[in-house]
């Protein structure tokens, strides 16, 4: 797959500049466009239809105020949420992505209730790669340490962001999962156990052995144990950033998704190093993961780049969303070599498959 660029077309001085003063005031548009979904200003617009509002008709209701309107939809305007037509605002097709687009909904609660106020530190955690704005949330060294204690509507927002990734990948991968017939098979970040429940319910024969901290996997034993599945699991509570600490061996197959994008380079190539050791002979080493250069959409390497800075403010410092060479070269580093690769799964995944550098393929 050919490298990302995201050179603009060509643009005037004029058209530069006004760009860059969309960037000055990005905050400003965004808690403006935000406030007009959340308050119910952009429904009332869809509601209405093509003929719109004015700001005398939506301040009737008692619901807003006609200041807060003008200064709402004023701004939204600027955006293109909304149009203005005769003195009656009318839904524009960004406030129709707003309103309608899970994927942007998603973005938006993510990106104000977990990394609004934290940004405000991304000047220092980039100087010192910590998470400096995490105190925003909670009092922990990572986020991954209060990932059970996040307050809300952090906690929610978050599980939100990471599930609606993943969980659209999930059932389009577990025949590539089990395809090599996989008895032991180890979930590293496991989490809340999302994988797991779903590899167990797909193979009746695997055992499945989940890696986390203690926390996250007090929340996968419950989760397990609704589903009558808790007897197939095996919880070892290892925490990664622990080099010294080896992973359980003997393993078919060791699984990682959206897990290596929360660790530095160095973490990265120690954990690649302990999974290769974990392996069984003929194992293999799975990681799906959101690589910005392997999407075949632009607005899809967008969003991934800029969720990046979340990383480093608010989750561990100096973990980003990564390039897939990235991976690749730590993986070879270690013992490994890829097998397969495949892209576009689910929203914006793609699979890796590793083997031991002299192991036969797939």
């Amino acid at each position: 797959m050919q490298d990302k660029s995201f050179s603009p077309p060509r643009q005037t001085a004029f058209a530069a500049r006004y760009e860059a003063q969309k960037i000055a005031f990005g905050p400003v548009v965004f808690q403006c466009v935000r406030y007009a979904w959340k308050r119910g200003m952009l429904q009332a617009l869809s509601d209405a239809g093509g003929a719109g509002l004015s700001v005398a008709e939506l301040a009737a209701g008692g619901q807003w105020s006609e200041y807060a309107l003008k200064v709402v939809l004023e701004t939204c305007l600027s955006a293109g949420a909304v149009q203005l037509q005769g003195g009656r605002y009318v839904l524009d097709k960004v406030g129709y992505c707003v309103l309608t687009d899970t994927i942007t909904q998603i973005n938006l609660d993510f990106n104000h209730d977990v990394n609004y106020l934290g940004l405000y530190d991304l000047d220092k955690s980039l100087d010192q790669e910590k998470p400096l704005g995490l105190k925003a949330l909670g009092d922990w060294s990572t986020l991954y340490e209060g990932m059970s204690q996040l307050p809300e509507p952090a906690k929610s927002s978050w599980f939100a962001f990471d599930h609606h990734y993943s969980d659209t990948s999930f059932p389009q991968i577990l025949p590539d999962v089990f395809a090599t017939g996989p008895r032991r098979v180890m979930d590293i970040g496991a989490n809340t156990g999302k994988f797991t429940l779903a590899a167990l319910g797909y193979s009746a024969e695997a055992e499945l052995h989940l890696v986390d901290l203690p926390r996250q996997l007090a929340v996968a034993e419950q989760n397990l144990q609704a589903a009558g599945l808790r007897e197939r699991a095996h919880l070892h509570a290892v925490d990664l950033l622990d080099a010294d600490k080896p992973l359980p061996a003997g393993m078919d197959l060791i699984w990682m998704s959206q897990f290596l994008s929360c660790f530095s380079e160095a973490a990265i190539a120690t954990i690649l190093q302990r999974a290769a050791a974990a392996l069984a002979p003929g194992g293999q080493v799975l990681i799906m993961d959101t690589f910005w250069d392997r999407q075949q959409y632009d607005i899809a390497s967008y969003c991934l780049i800029n969720t990046s800075p979340y990383f480093t403010a608010m989750a561990s410092g100096n973990s980003k969303i990564y390039e897939s060479g990235d991976y690749i070269r730590l993986a070879e580093a270690a013992g490994l070599r890829l097998l397969t690769a495949r892209d576009g799964i689910g929203y914006c995944h793609s699979l890796l498959r590793f083997a031991h550098a002299g192991a036969a393929g797939v």
